[in-house]
């Protein structure tokens, strides 16, 4: 099989099987190897390492990571594609591909059968409809991690990394910086892909922190204060968590807290760090 990853060889196999994209999976397949191999090196991938790839679509990745890892698990959910990575991917003796969804599959599980439960390292190009769950789902589910490097819209990466005030922070932003550090590898264009997306994408790296930057006594309560706080960005930050479904603070209780911050009543939640929402976290949390 030849190596994949220009639009020659991505075109003959998908011509060959009668390939179909799927809209509702949001298929974009990379046909440029000097993408695919910032990626391998922005997810650090060595002979150590056993990868899980989610999304391998037609085994481009696939066939980059299995030459750089040493086991990779790659989870595709169109059952349309097996024929064609059981053919990709046949000279590989390193490669499992499980039709499934990623959200539904036991990853703790996986890294403990394929990598004694040591931080596994996952690459994907995922669709932008879905980037937000797959990566939250990693995170929150206590998957052992070392580190997630994923394509993803350019604005995505955006929010990842943002910092307060920007236009681009929000709930995303200070999820994702409380389970990891985000650093963007790379920008891609449209024309890097079959069919070619409409917007711009970008390569980031997520890695995990071994202890999360900030203490909070009640992350569950840190994260609805987050997700409230951005539900009604153009609100107040006291007025946003008040009329949270979520929460059940009084305002005075929102407003005292605000103000034992050092904060003004008229604040937004998009002016706050993650410091400053798990400070806040803990004094409603000692009210109660």
């Amino acid at each position: 099989m030849a190596k994949l990853g220009n639009p020659q060889e991505t075109i003959a196999v998908l011509q060959k099987y009668g390939f179909h994209f799927q809209k509702k999976f949001g298929q974009n397949f990379l046909i440029d190897p000097r993408v695919l191999e910032k990626i391998i090196r922005a997810a650090g991938v060595t002979k150590e390492d056993f990868v899980l790839e989610i999304g391998p679509g037609i085994g481009t990745m696939t066939q980059y990571l299995a030459e750089a890892a040493r086991e990779v698990t790659a989870v595709e959910i169109d059952r349309n594609l097996i024929p064609i990575l059981e053919e990709t991917l046949g000279e590989y003796d390193n490669v499992n591909v499980i039709c499934d969804d990623i959200l539904k599959v036991d990853i703790a599980a996986l890294a403990r059968e394929k990598n004694g439960g040591k931080p596994i390292k996952v690459v994907a190009n995922l669709p932008y409809y879905i980037t937000t769950p797959i990566i939250m789902g990693l995170f929150e589910r206590q998957v052992p991690l070392d580190n997630i490097t994923v394509m993803v819209q350019k604005e995505v990466a955006d929010r990842m990394q943002a910092g307060p005030g920007s236009k681009d922070y929000g709930a995303l932003s200070l999820t994702v910086q409380y389970y990891a550090e985000a650093y963007i590898a790379a920008f891609v264009p449209p024309n890097c892909f079959i069919p070619r997306p409409g917007v711009g994408s970008a390569v980031i790296r997520l890695t995990r922190h071994k202890e999360p930057p900030v203490d909070c006594r009640d992350t569950a309560l840190l994260f609805r204060l987050i997700r409230a706080s951005f539900n009604q960005r153009r609100k107040t930050l006291v007025n946003s968590l008040h009329n949270s479904p979520e929460l059940s603070f009084s305002k005075e209780e929102i407003q005292g807290a605000v103000l034992a911050l050092g904060l003004s009543p008229s604040v937004r939640g998009e002016a706050l760090s993650l410091a400053q929402f798990a400070a806040l976290a803990d004094i409603l949390s000692a009210g109660r």
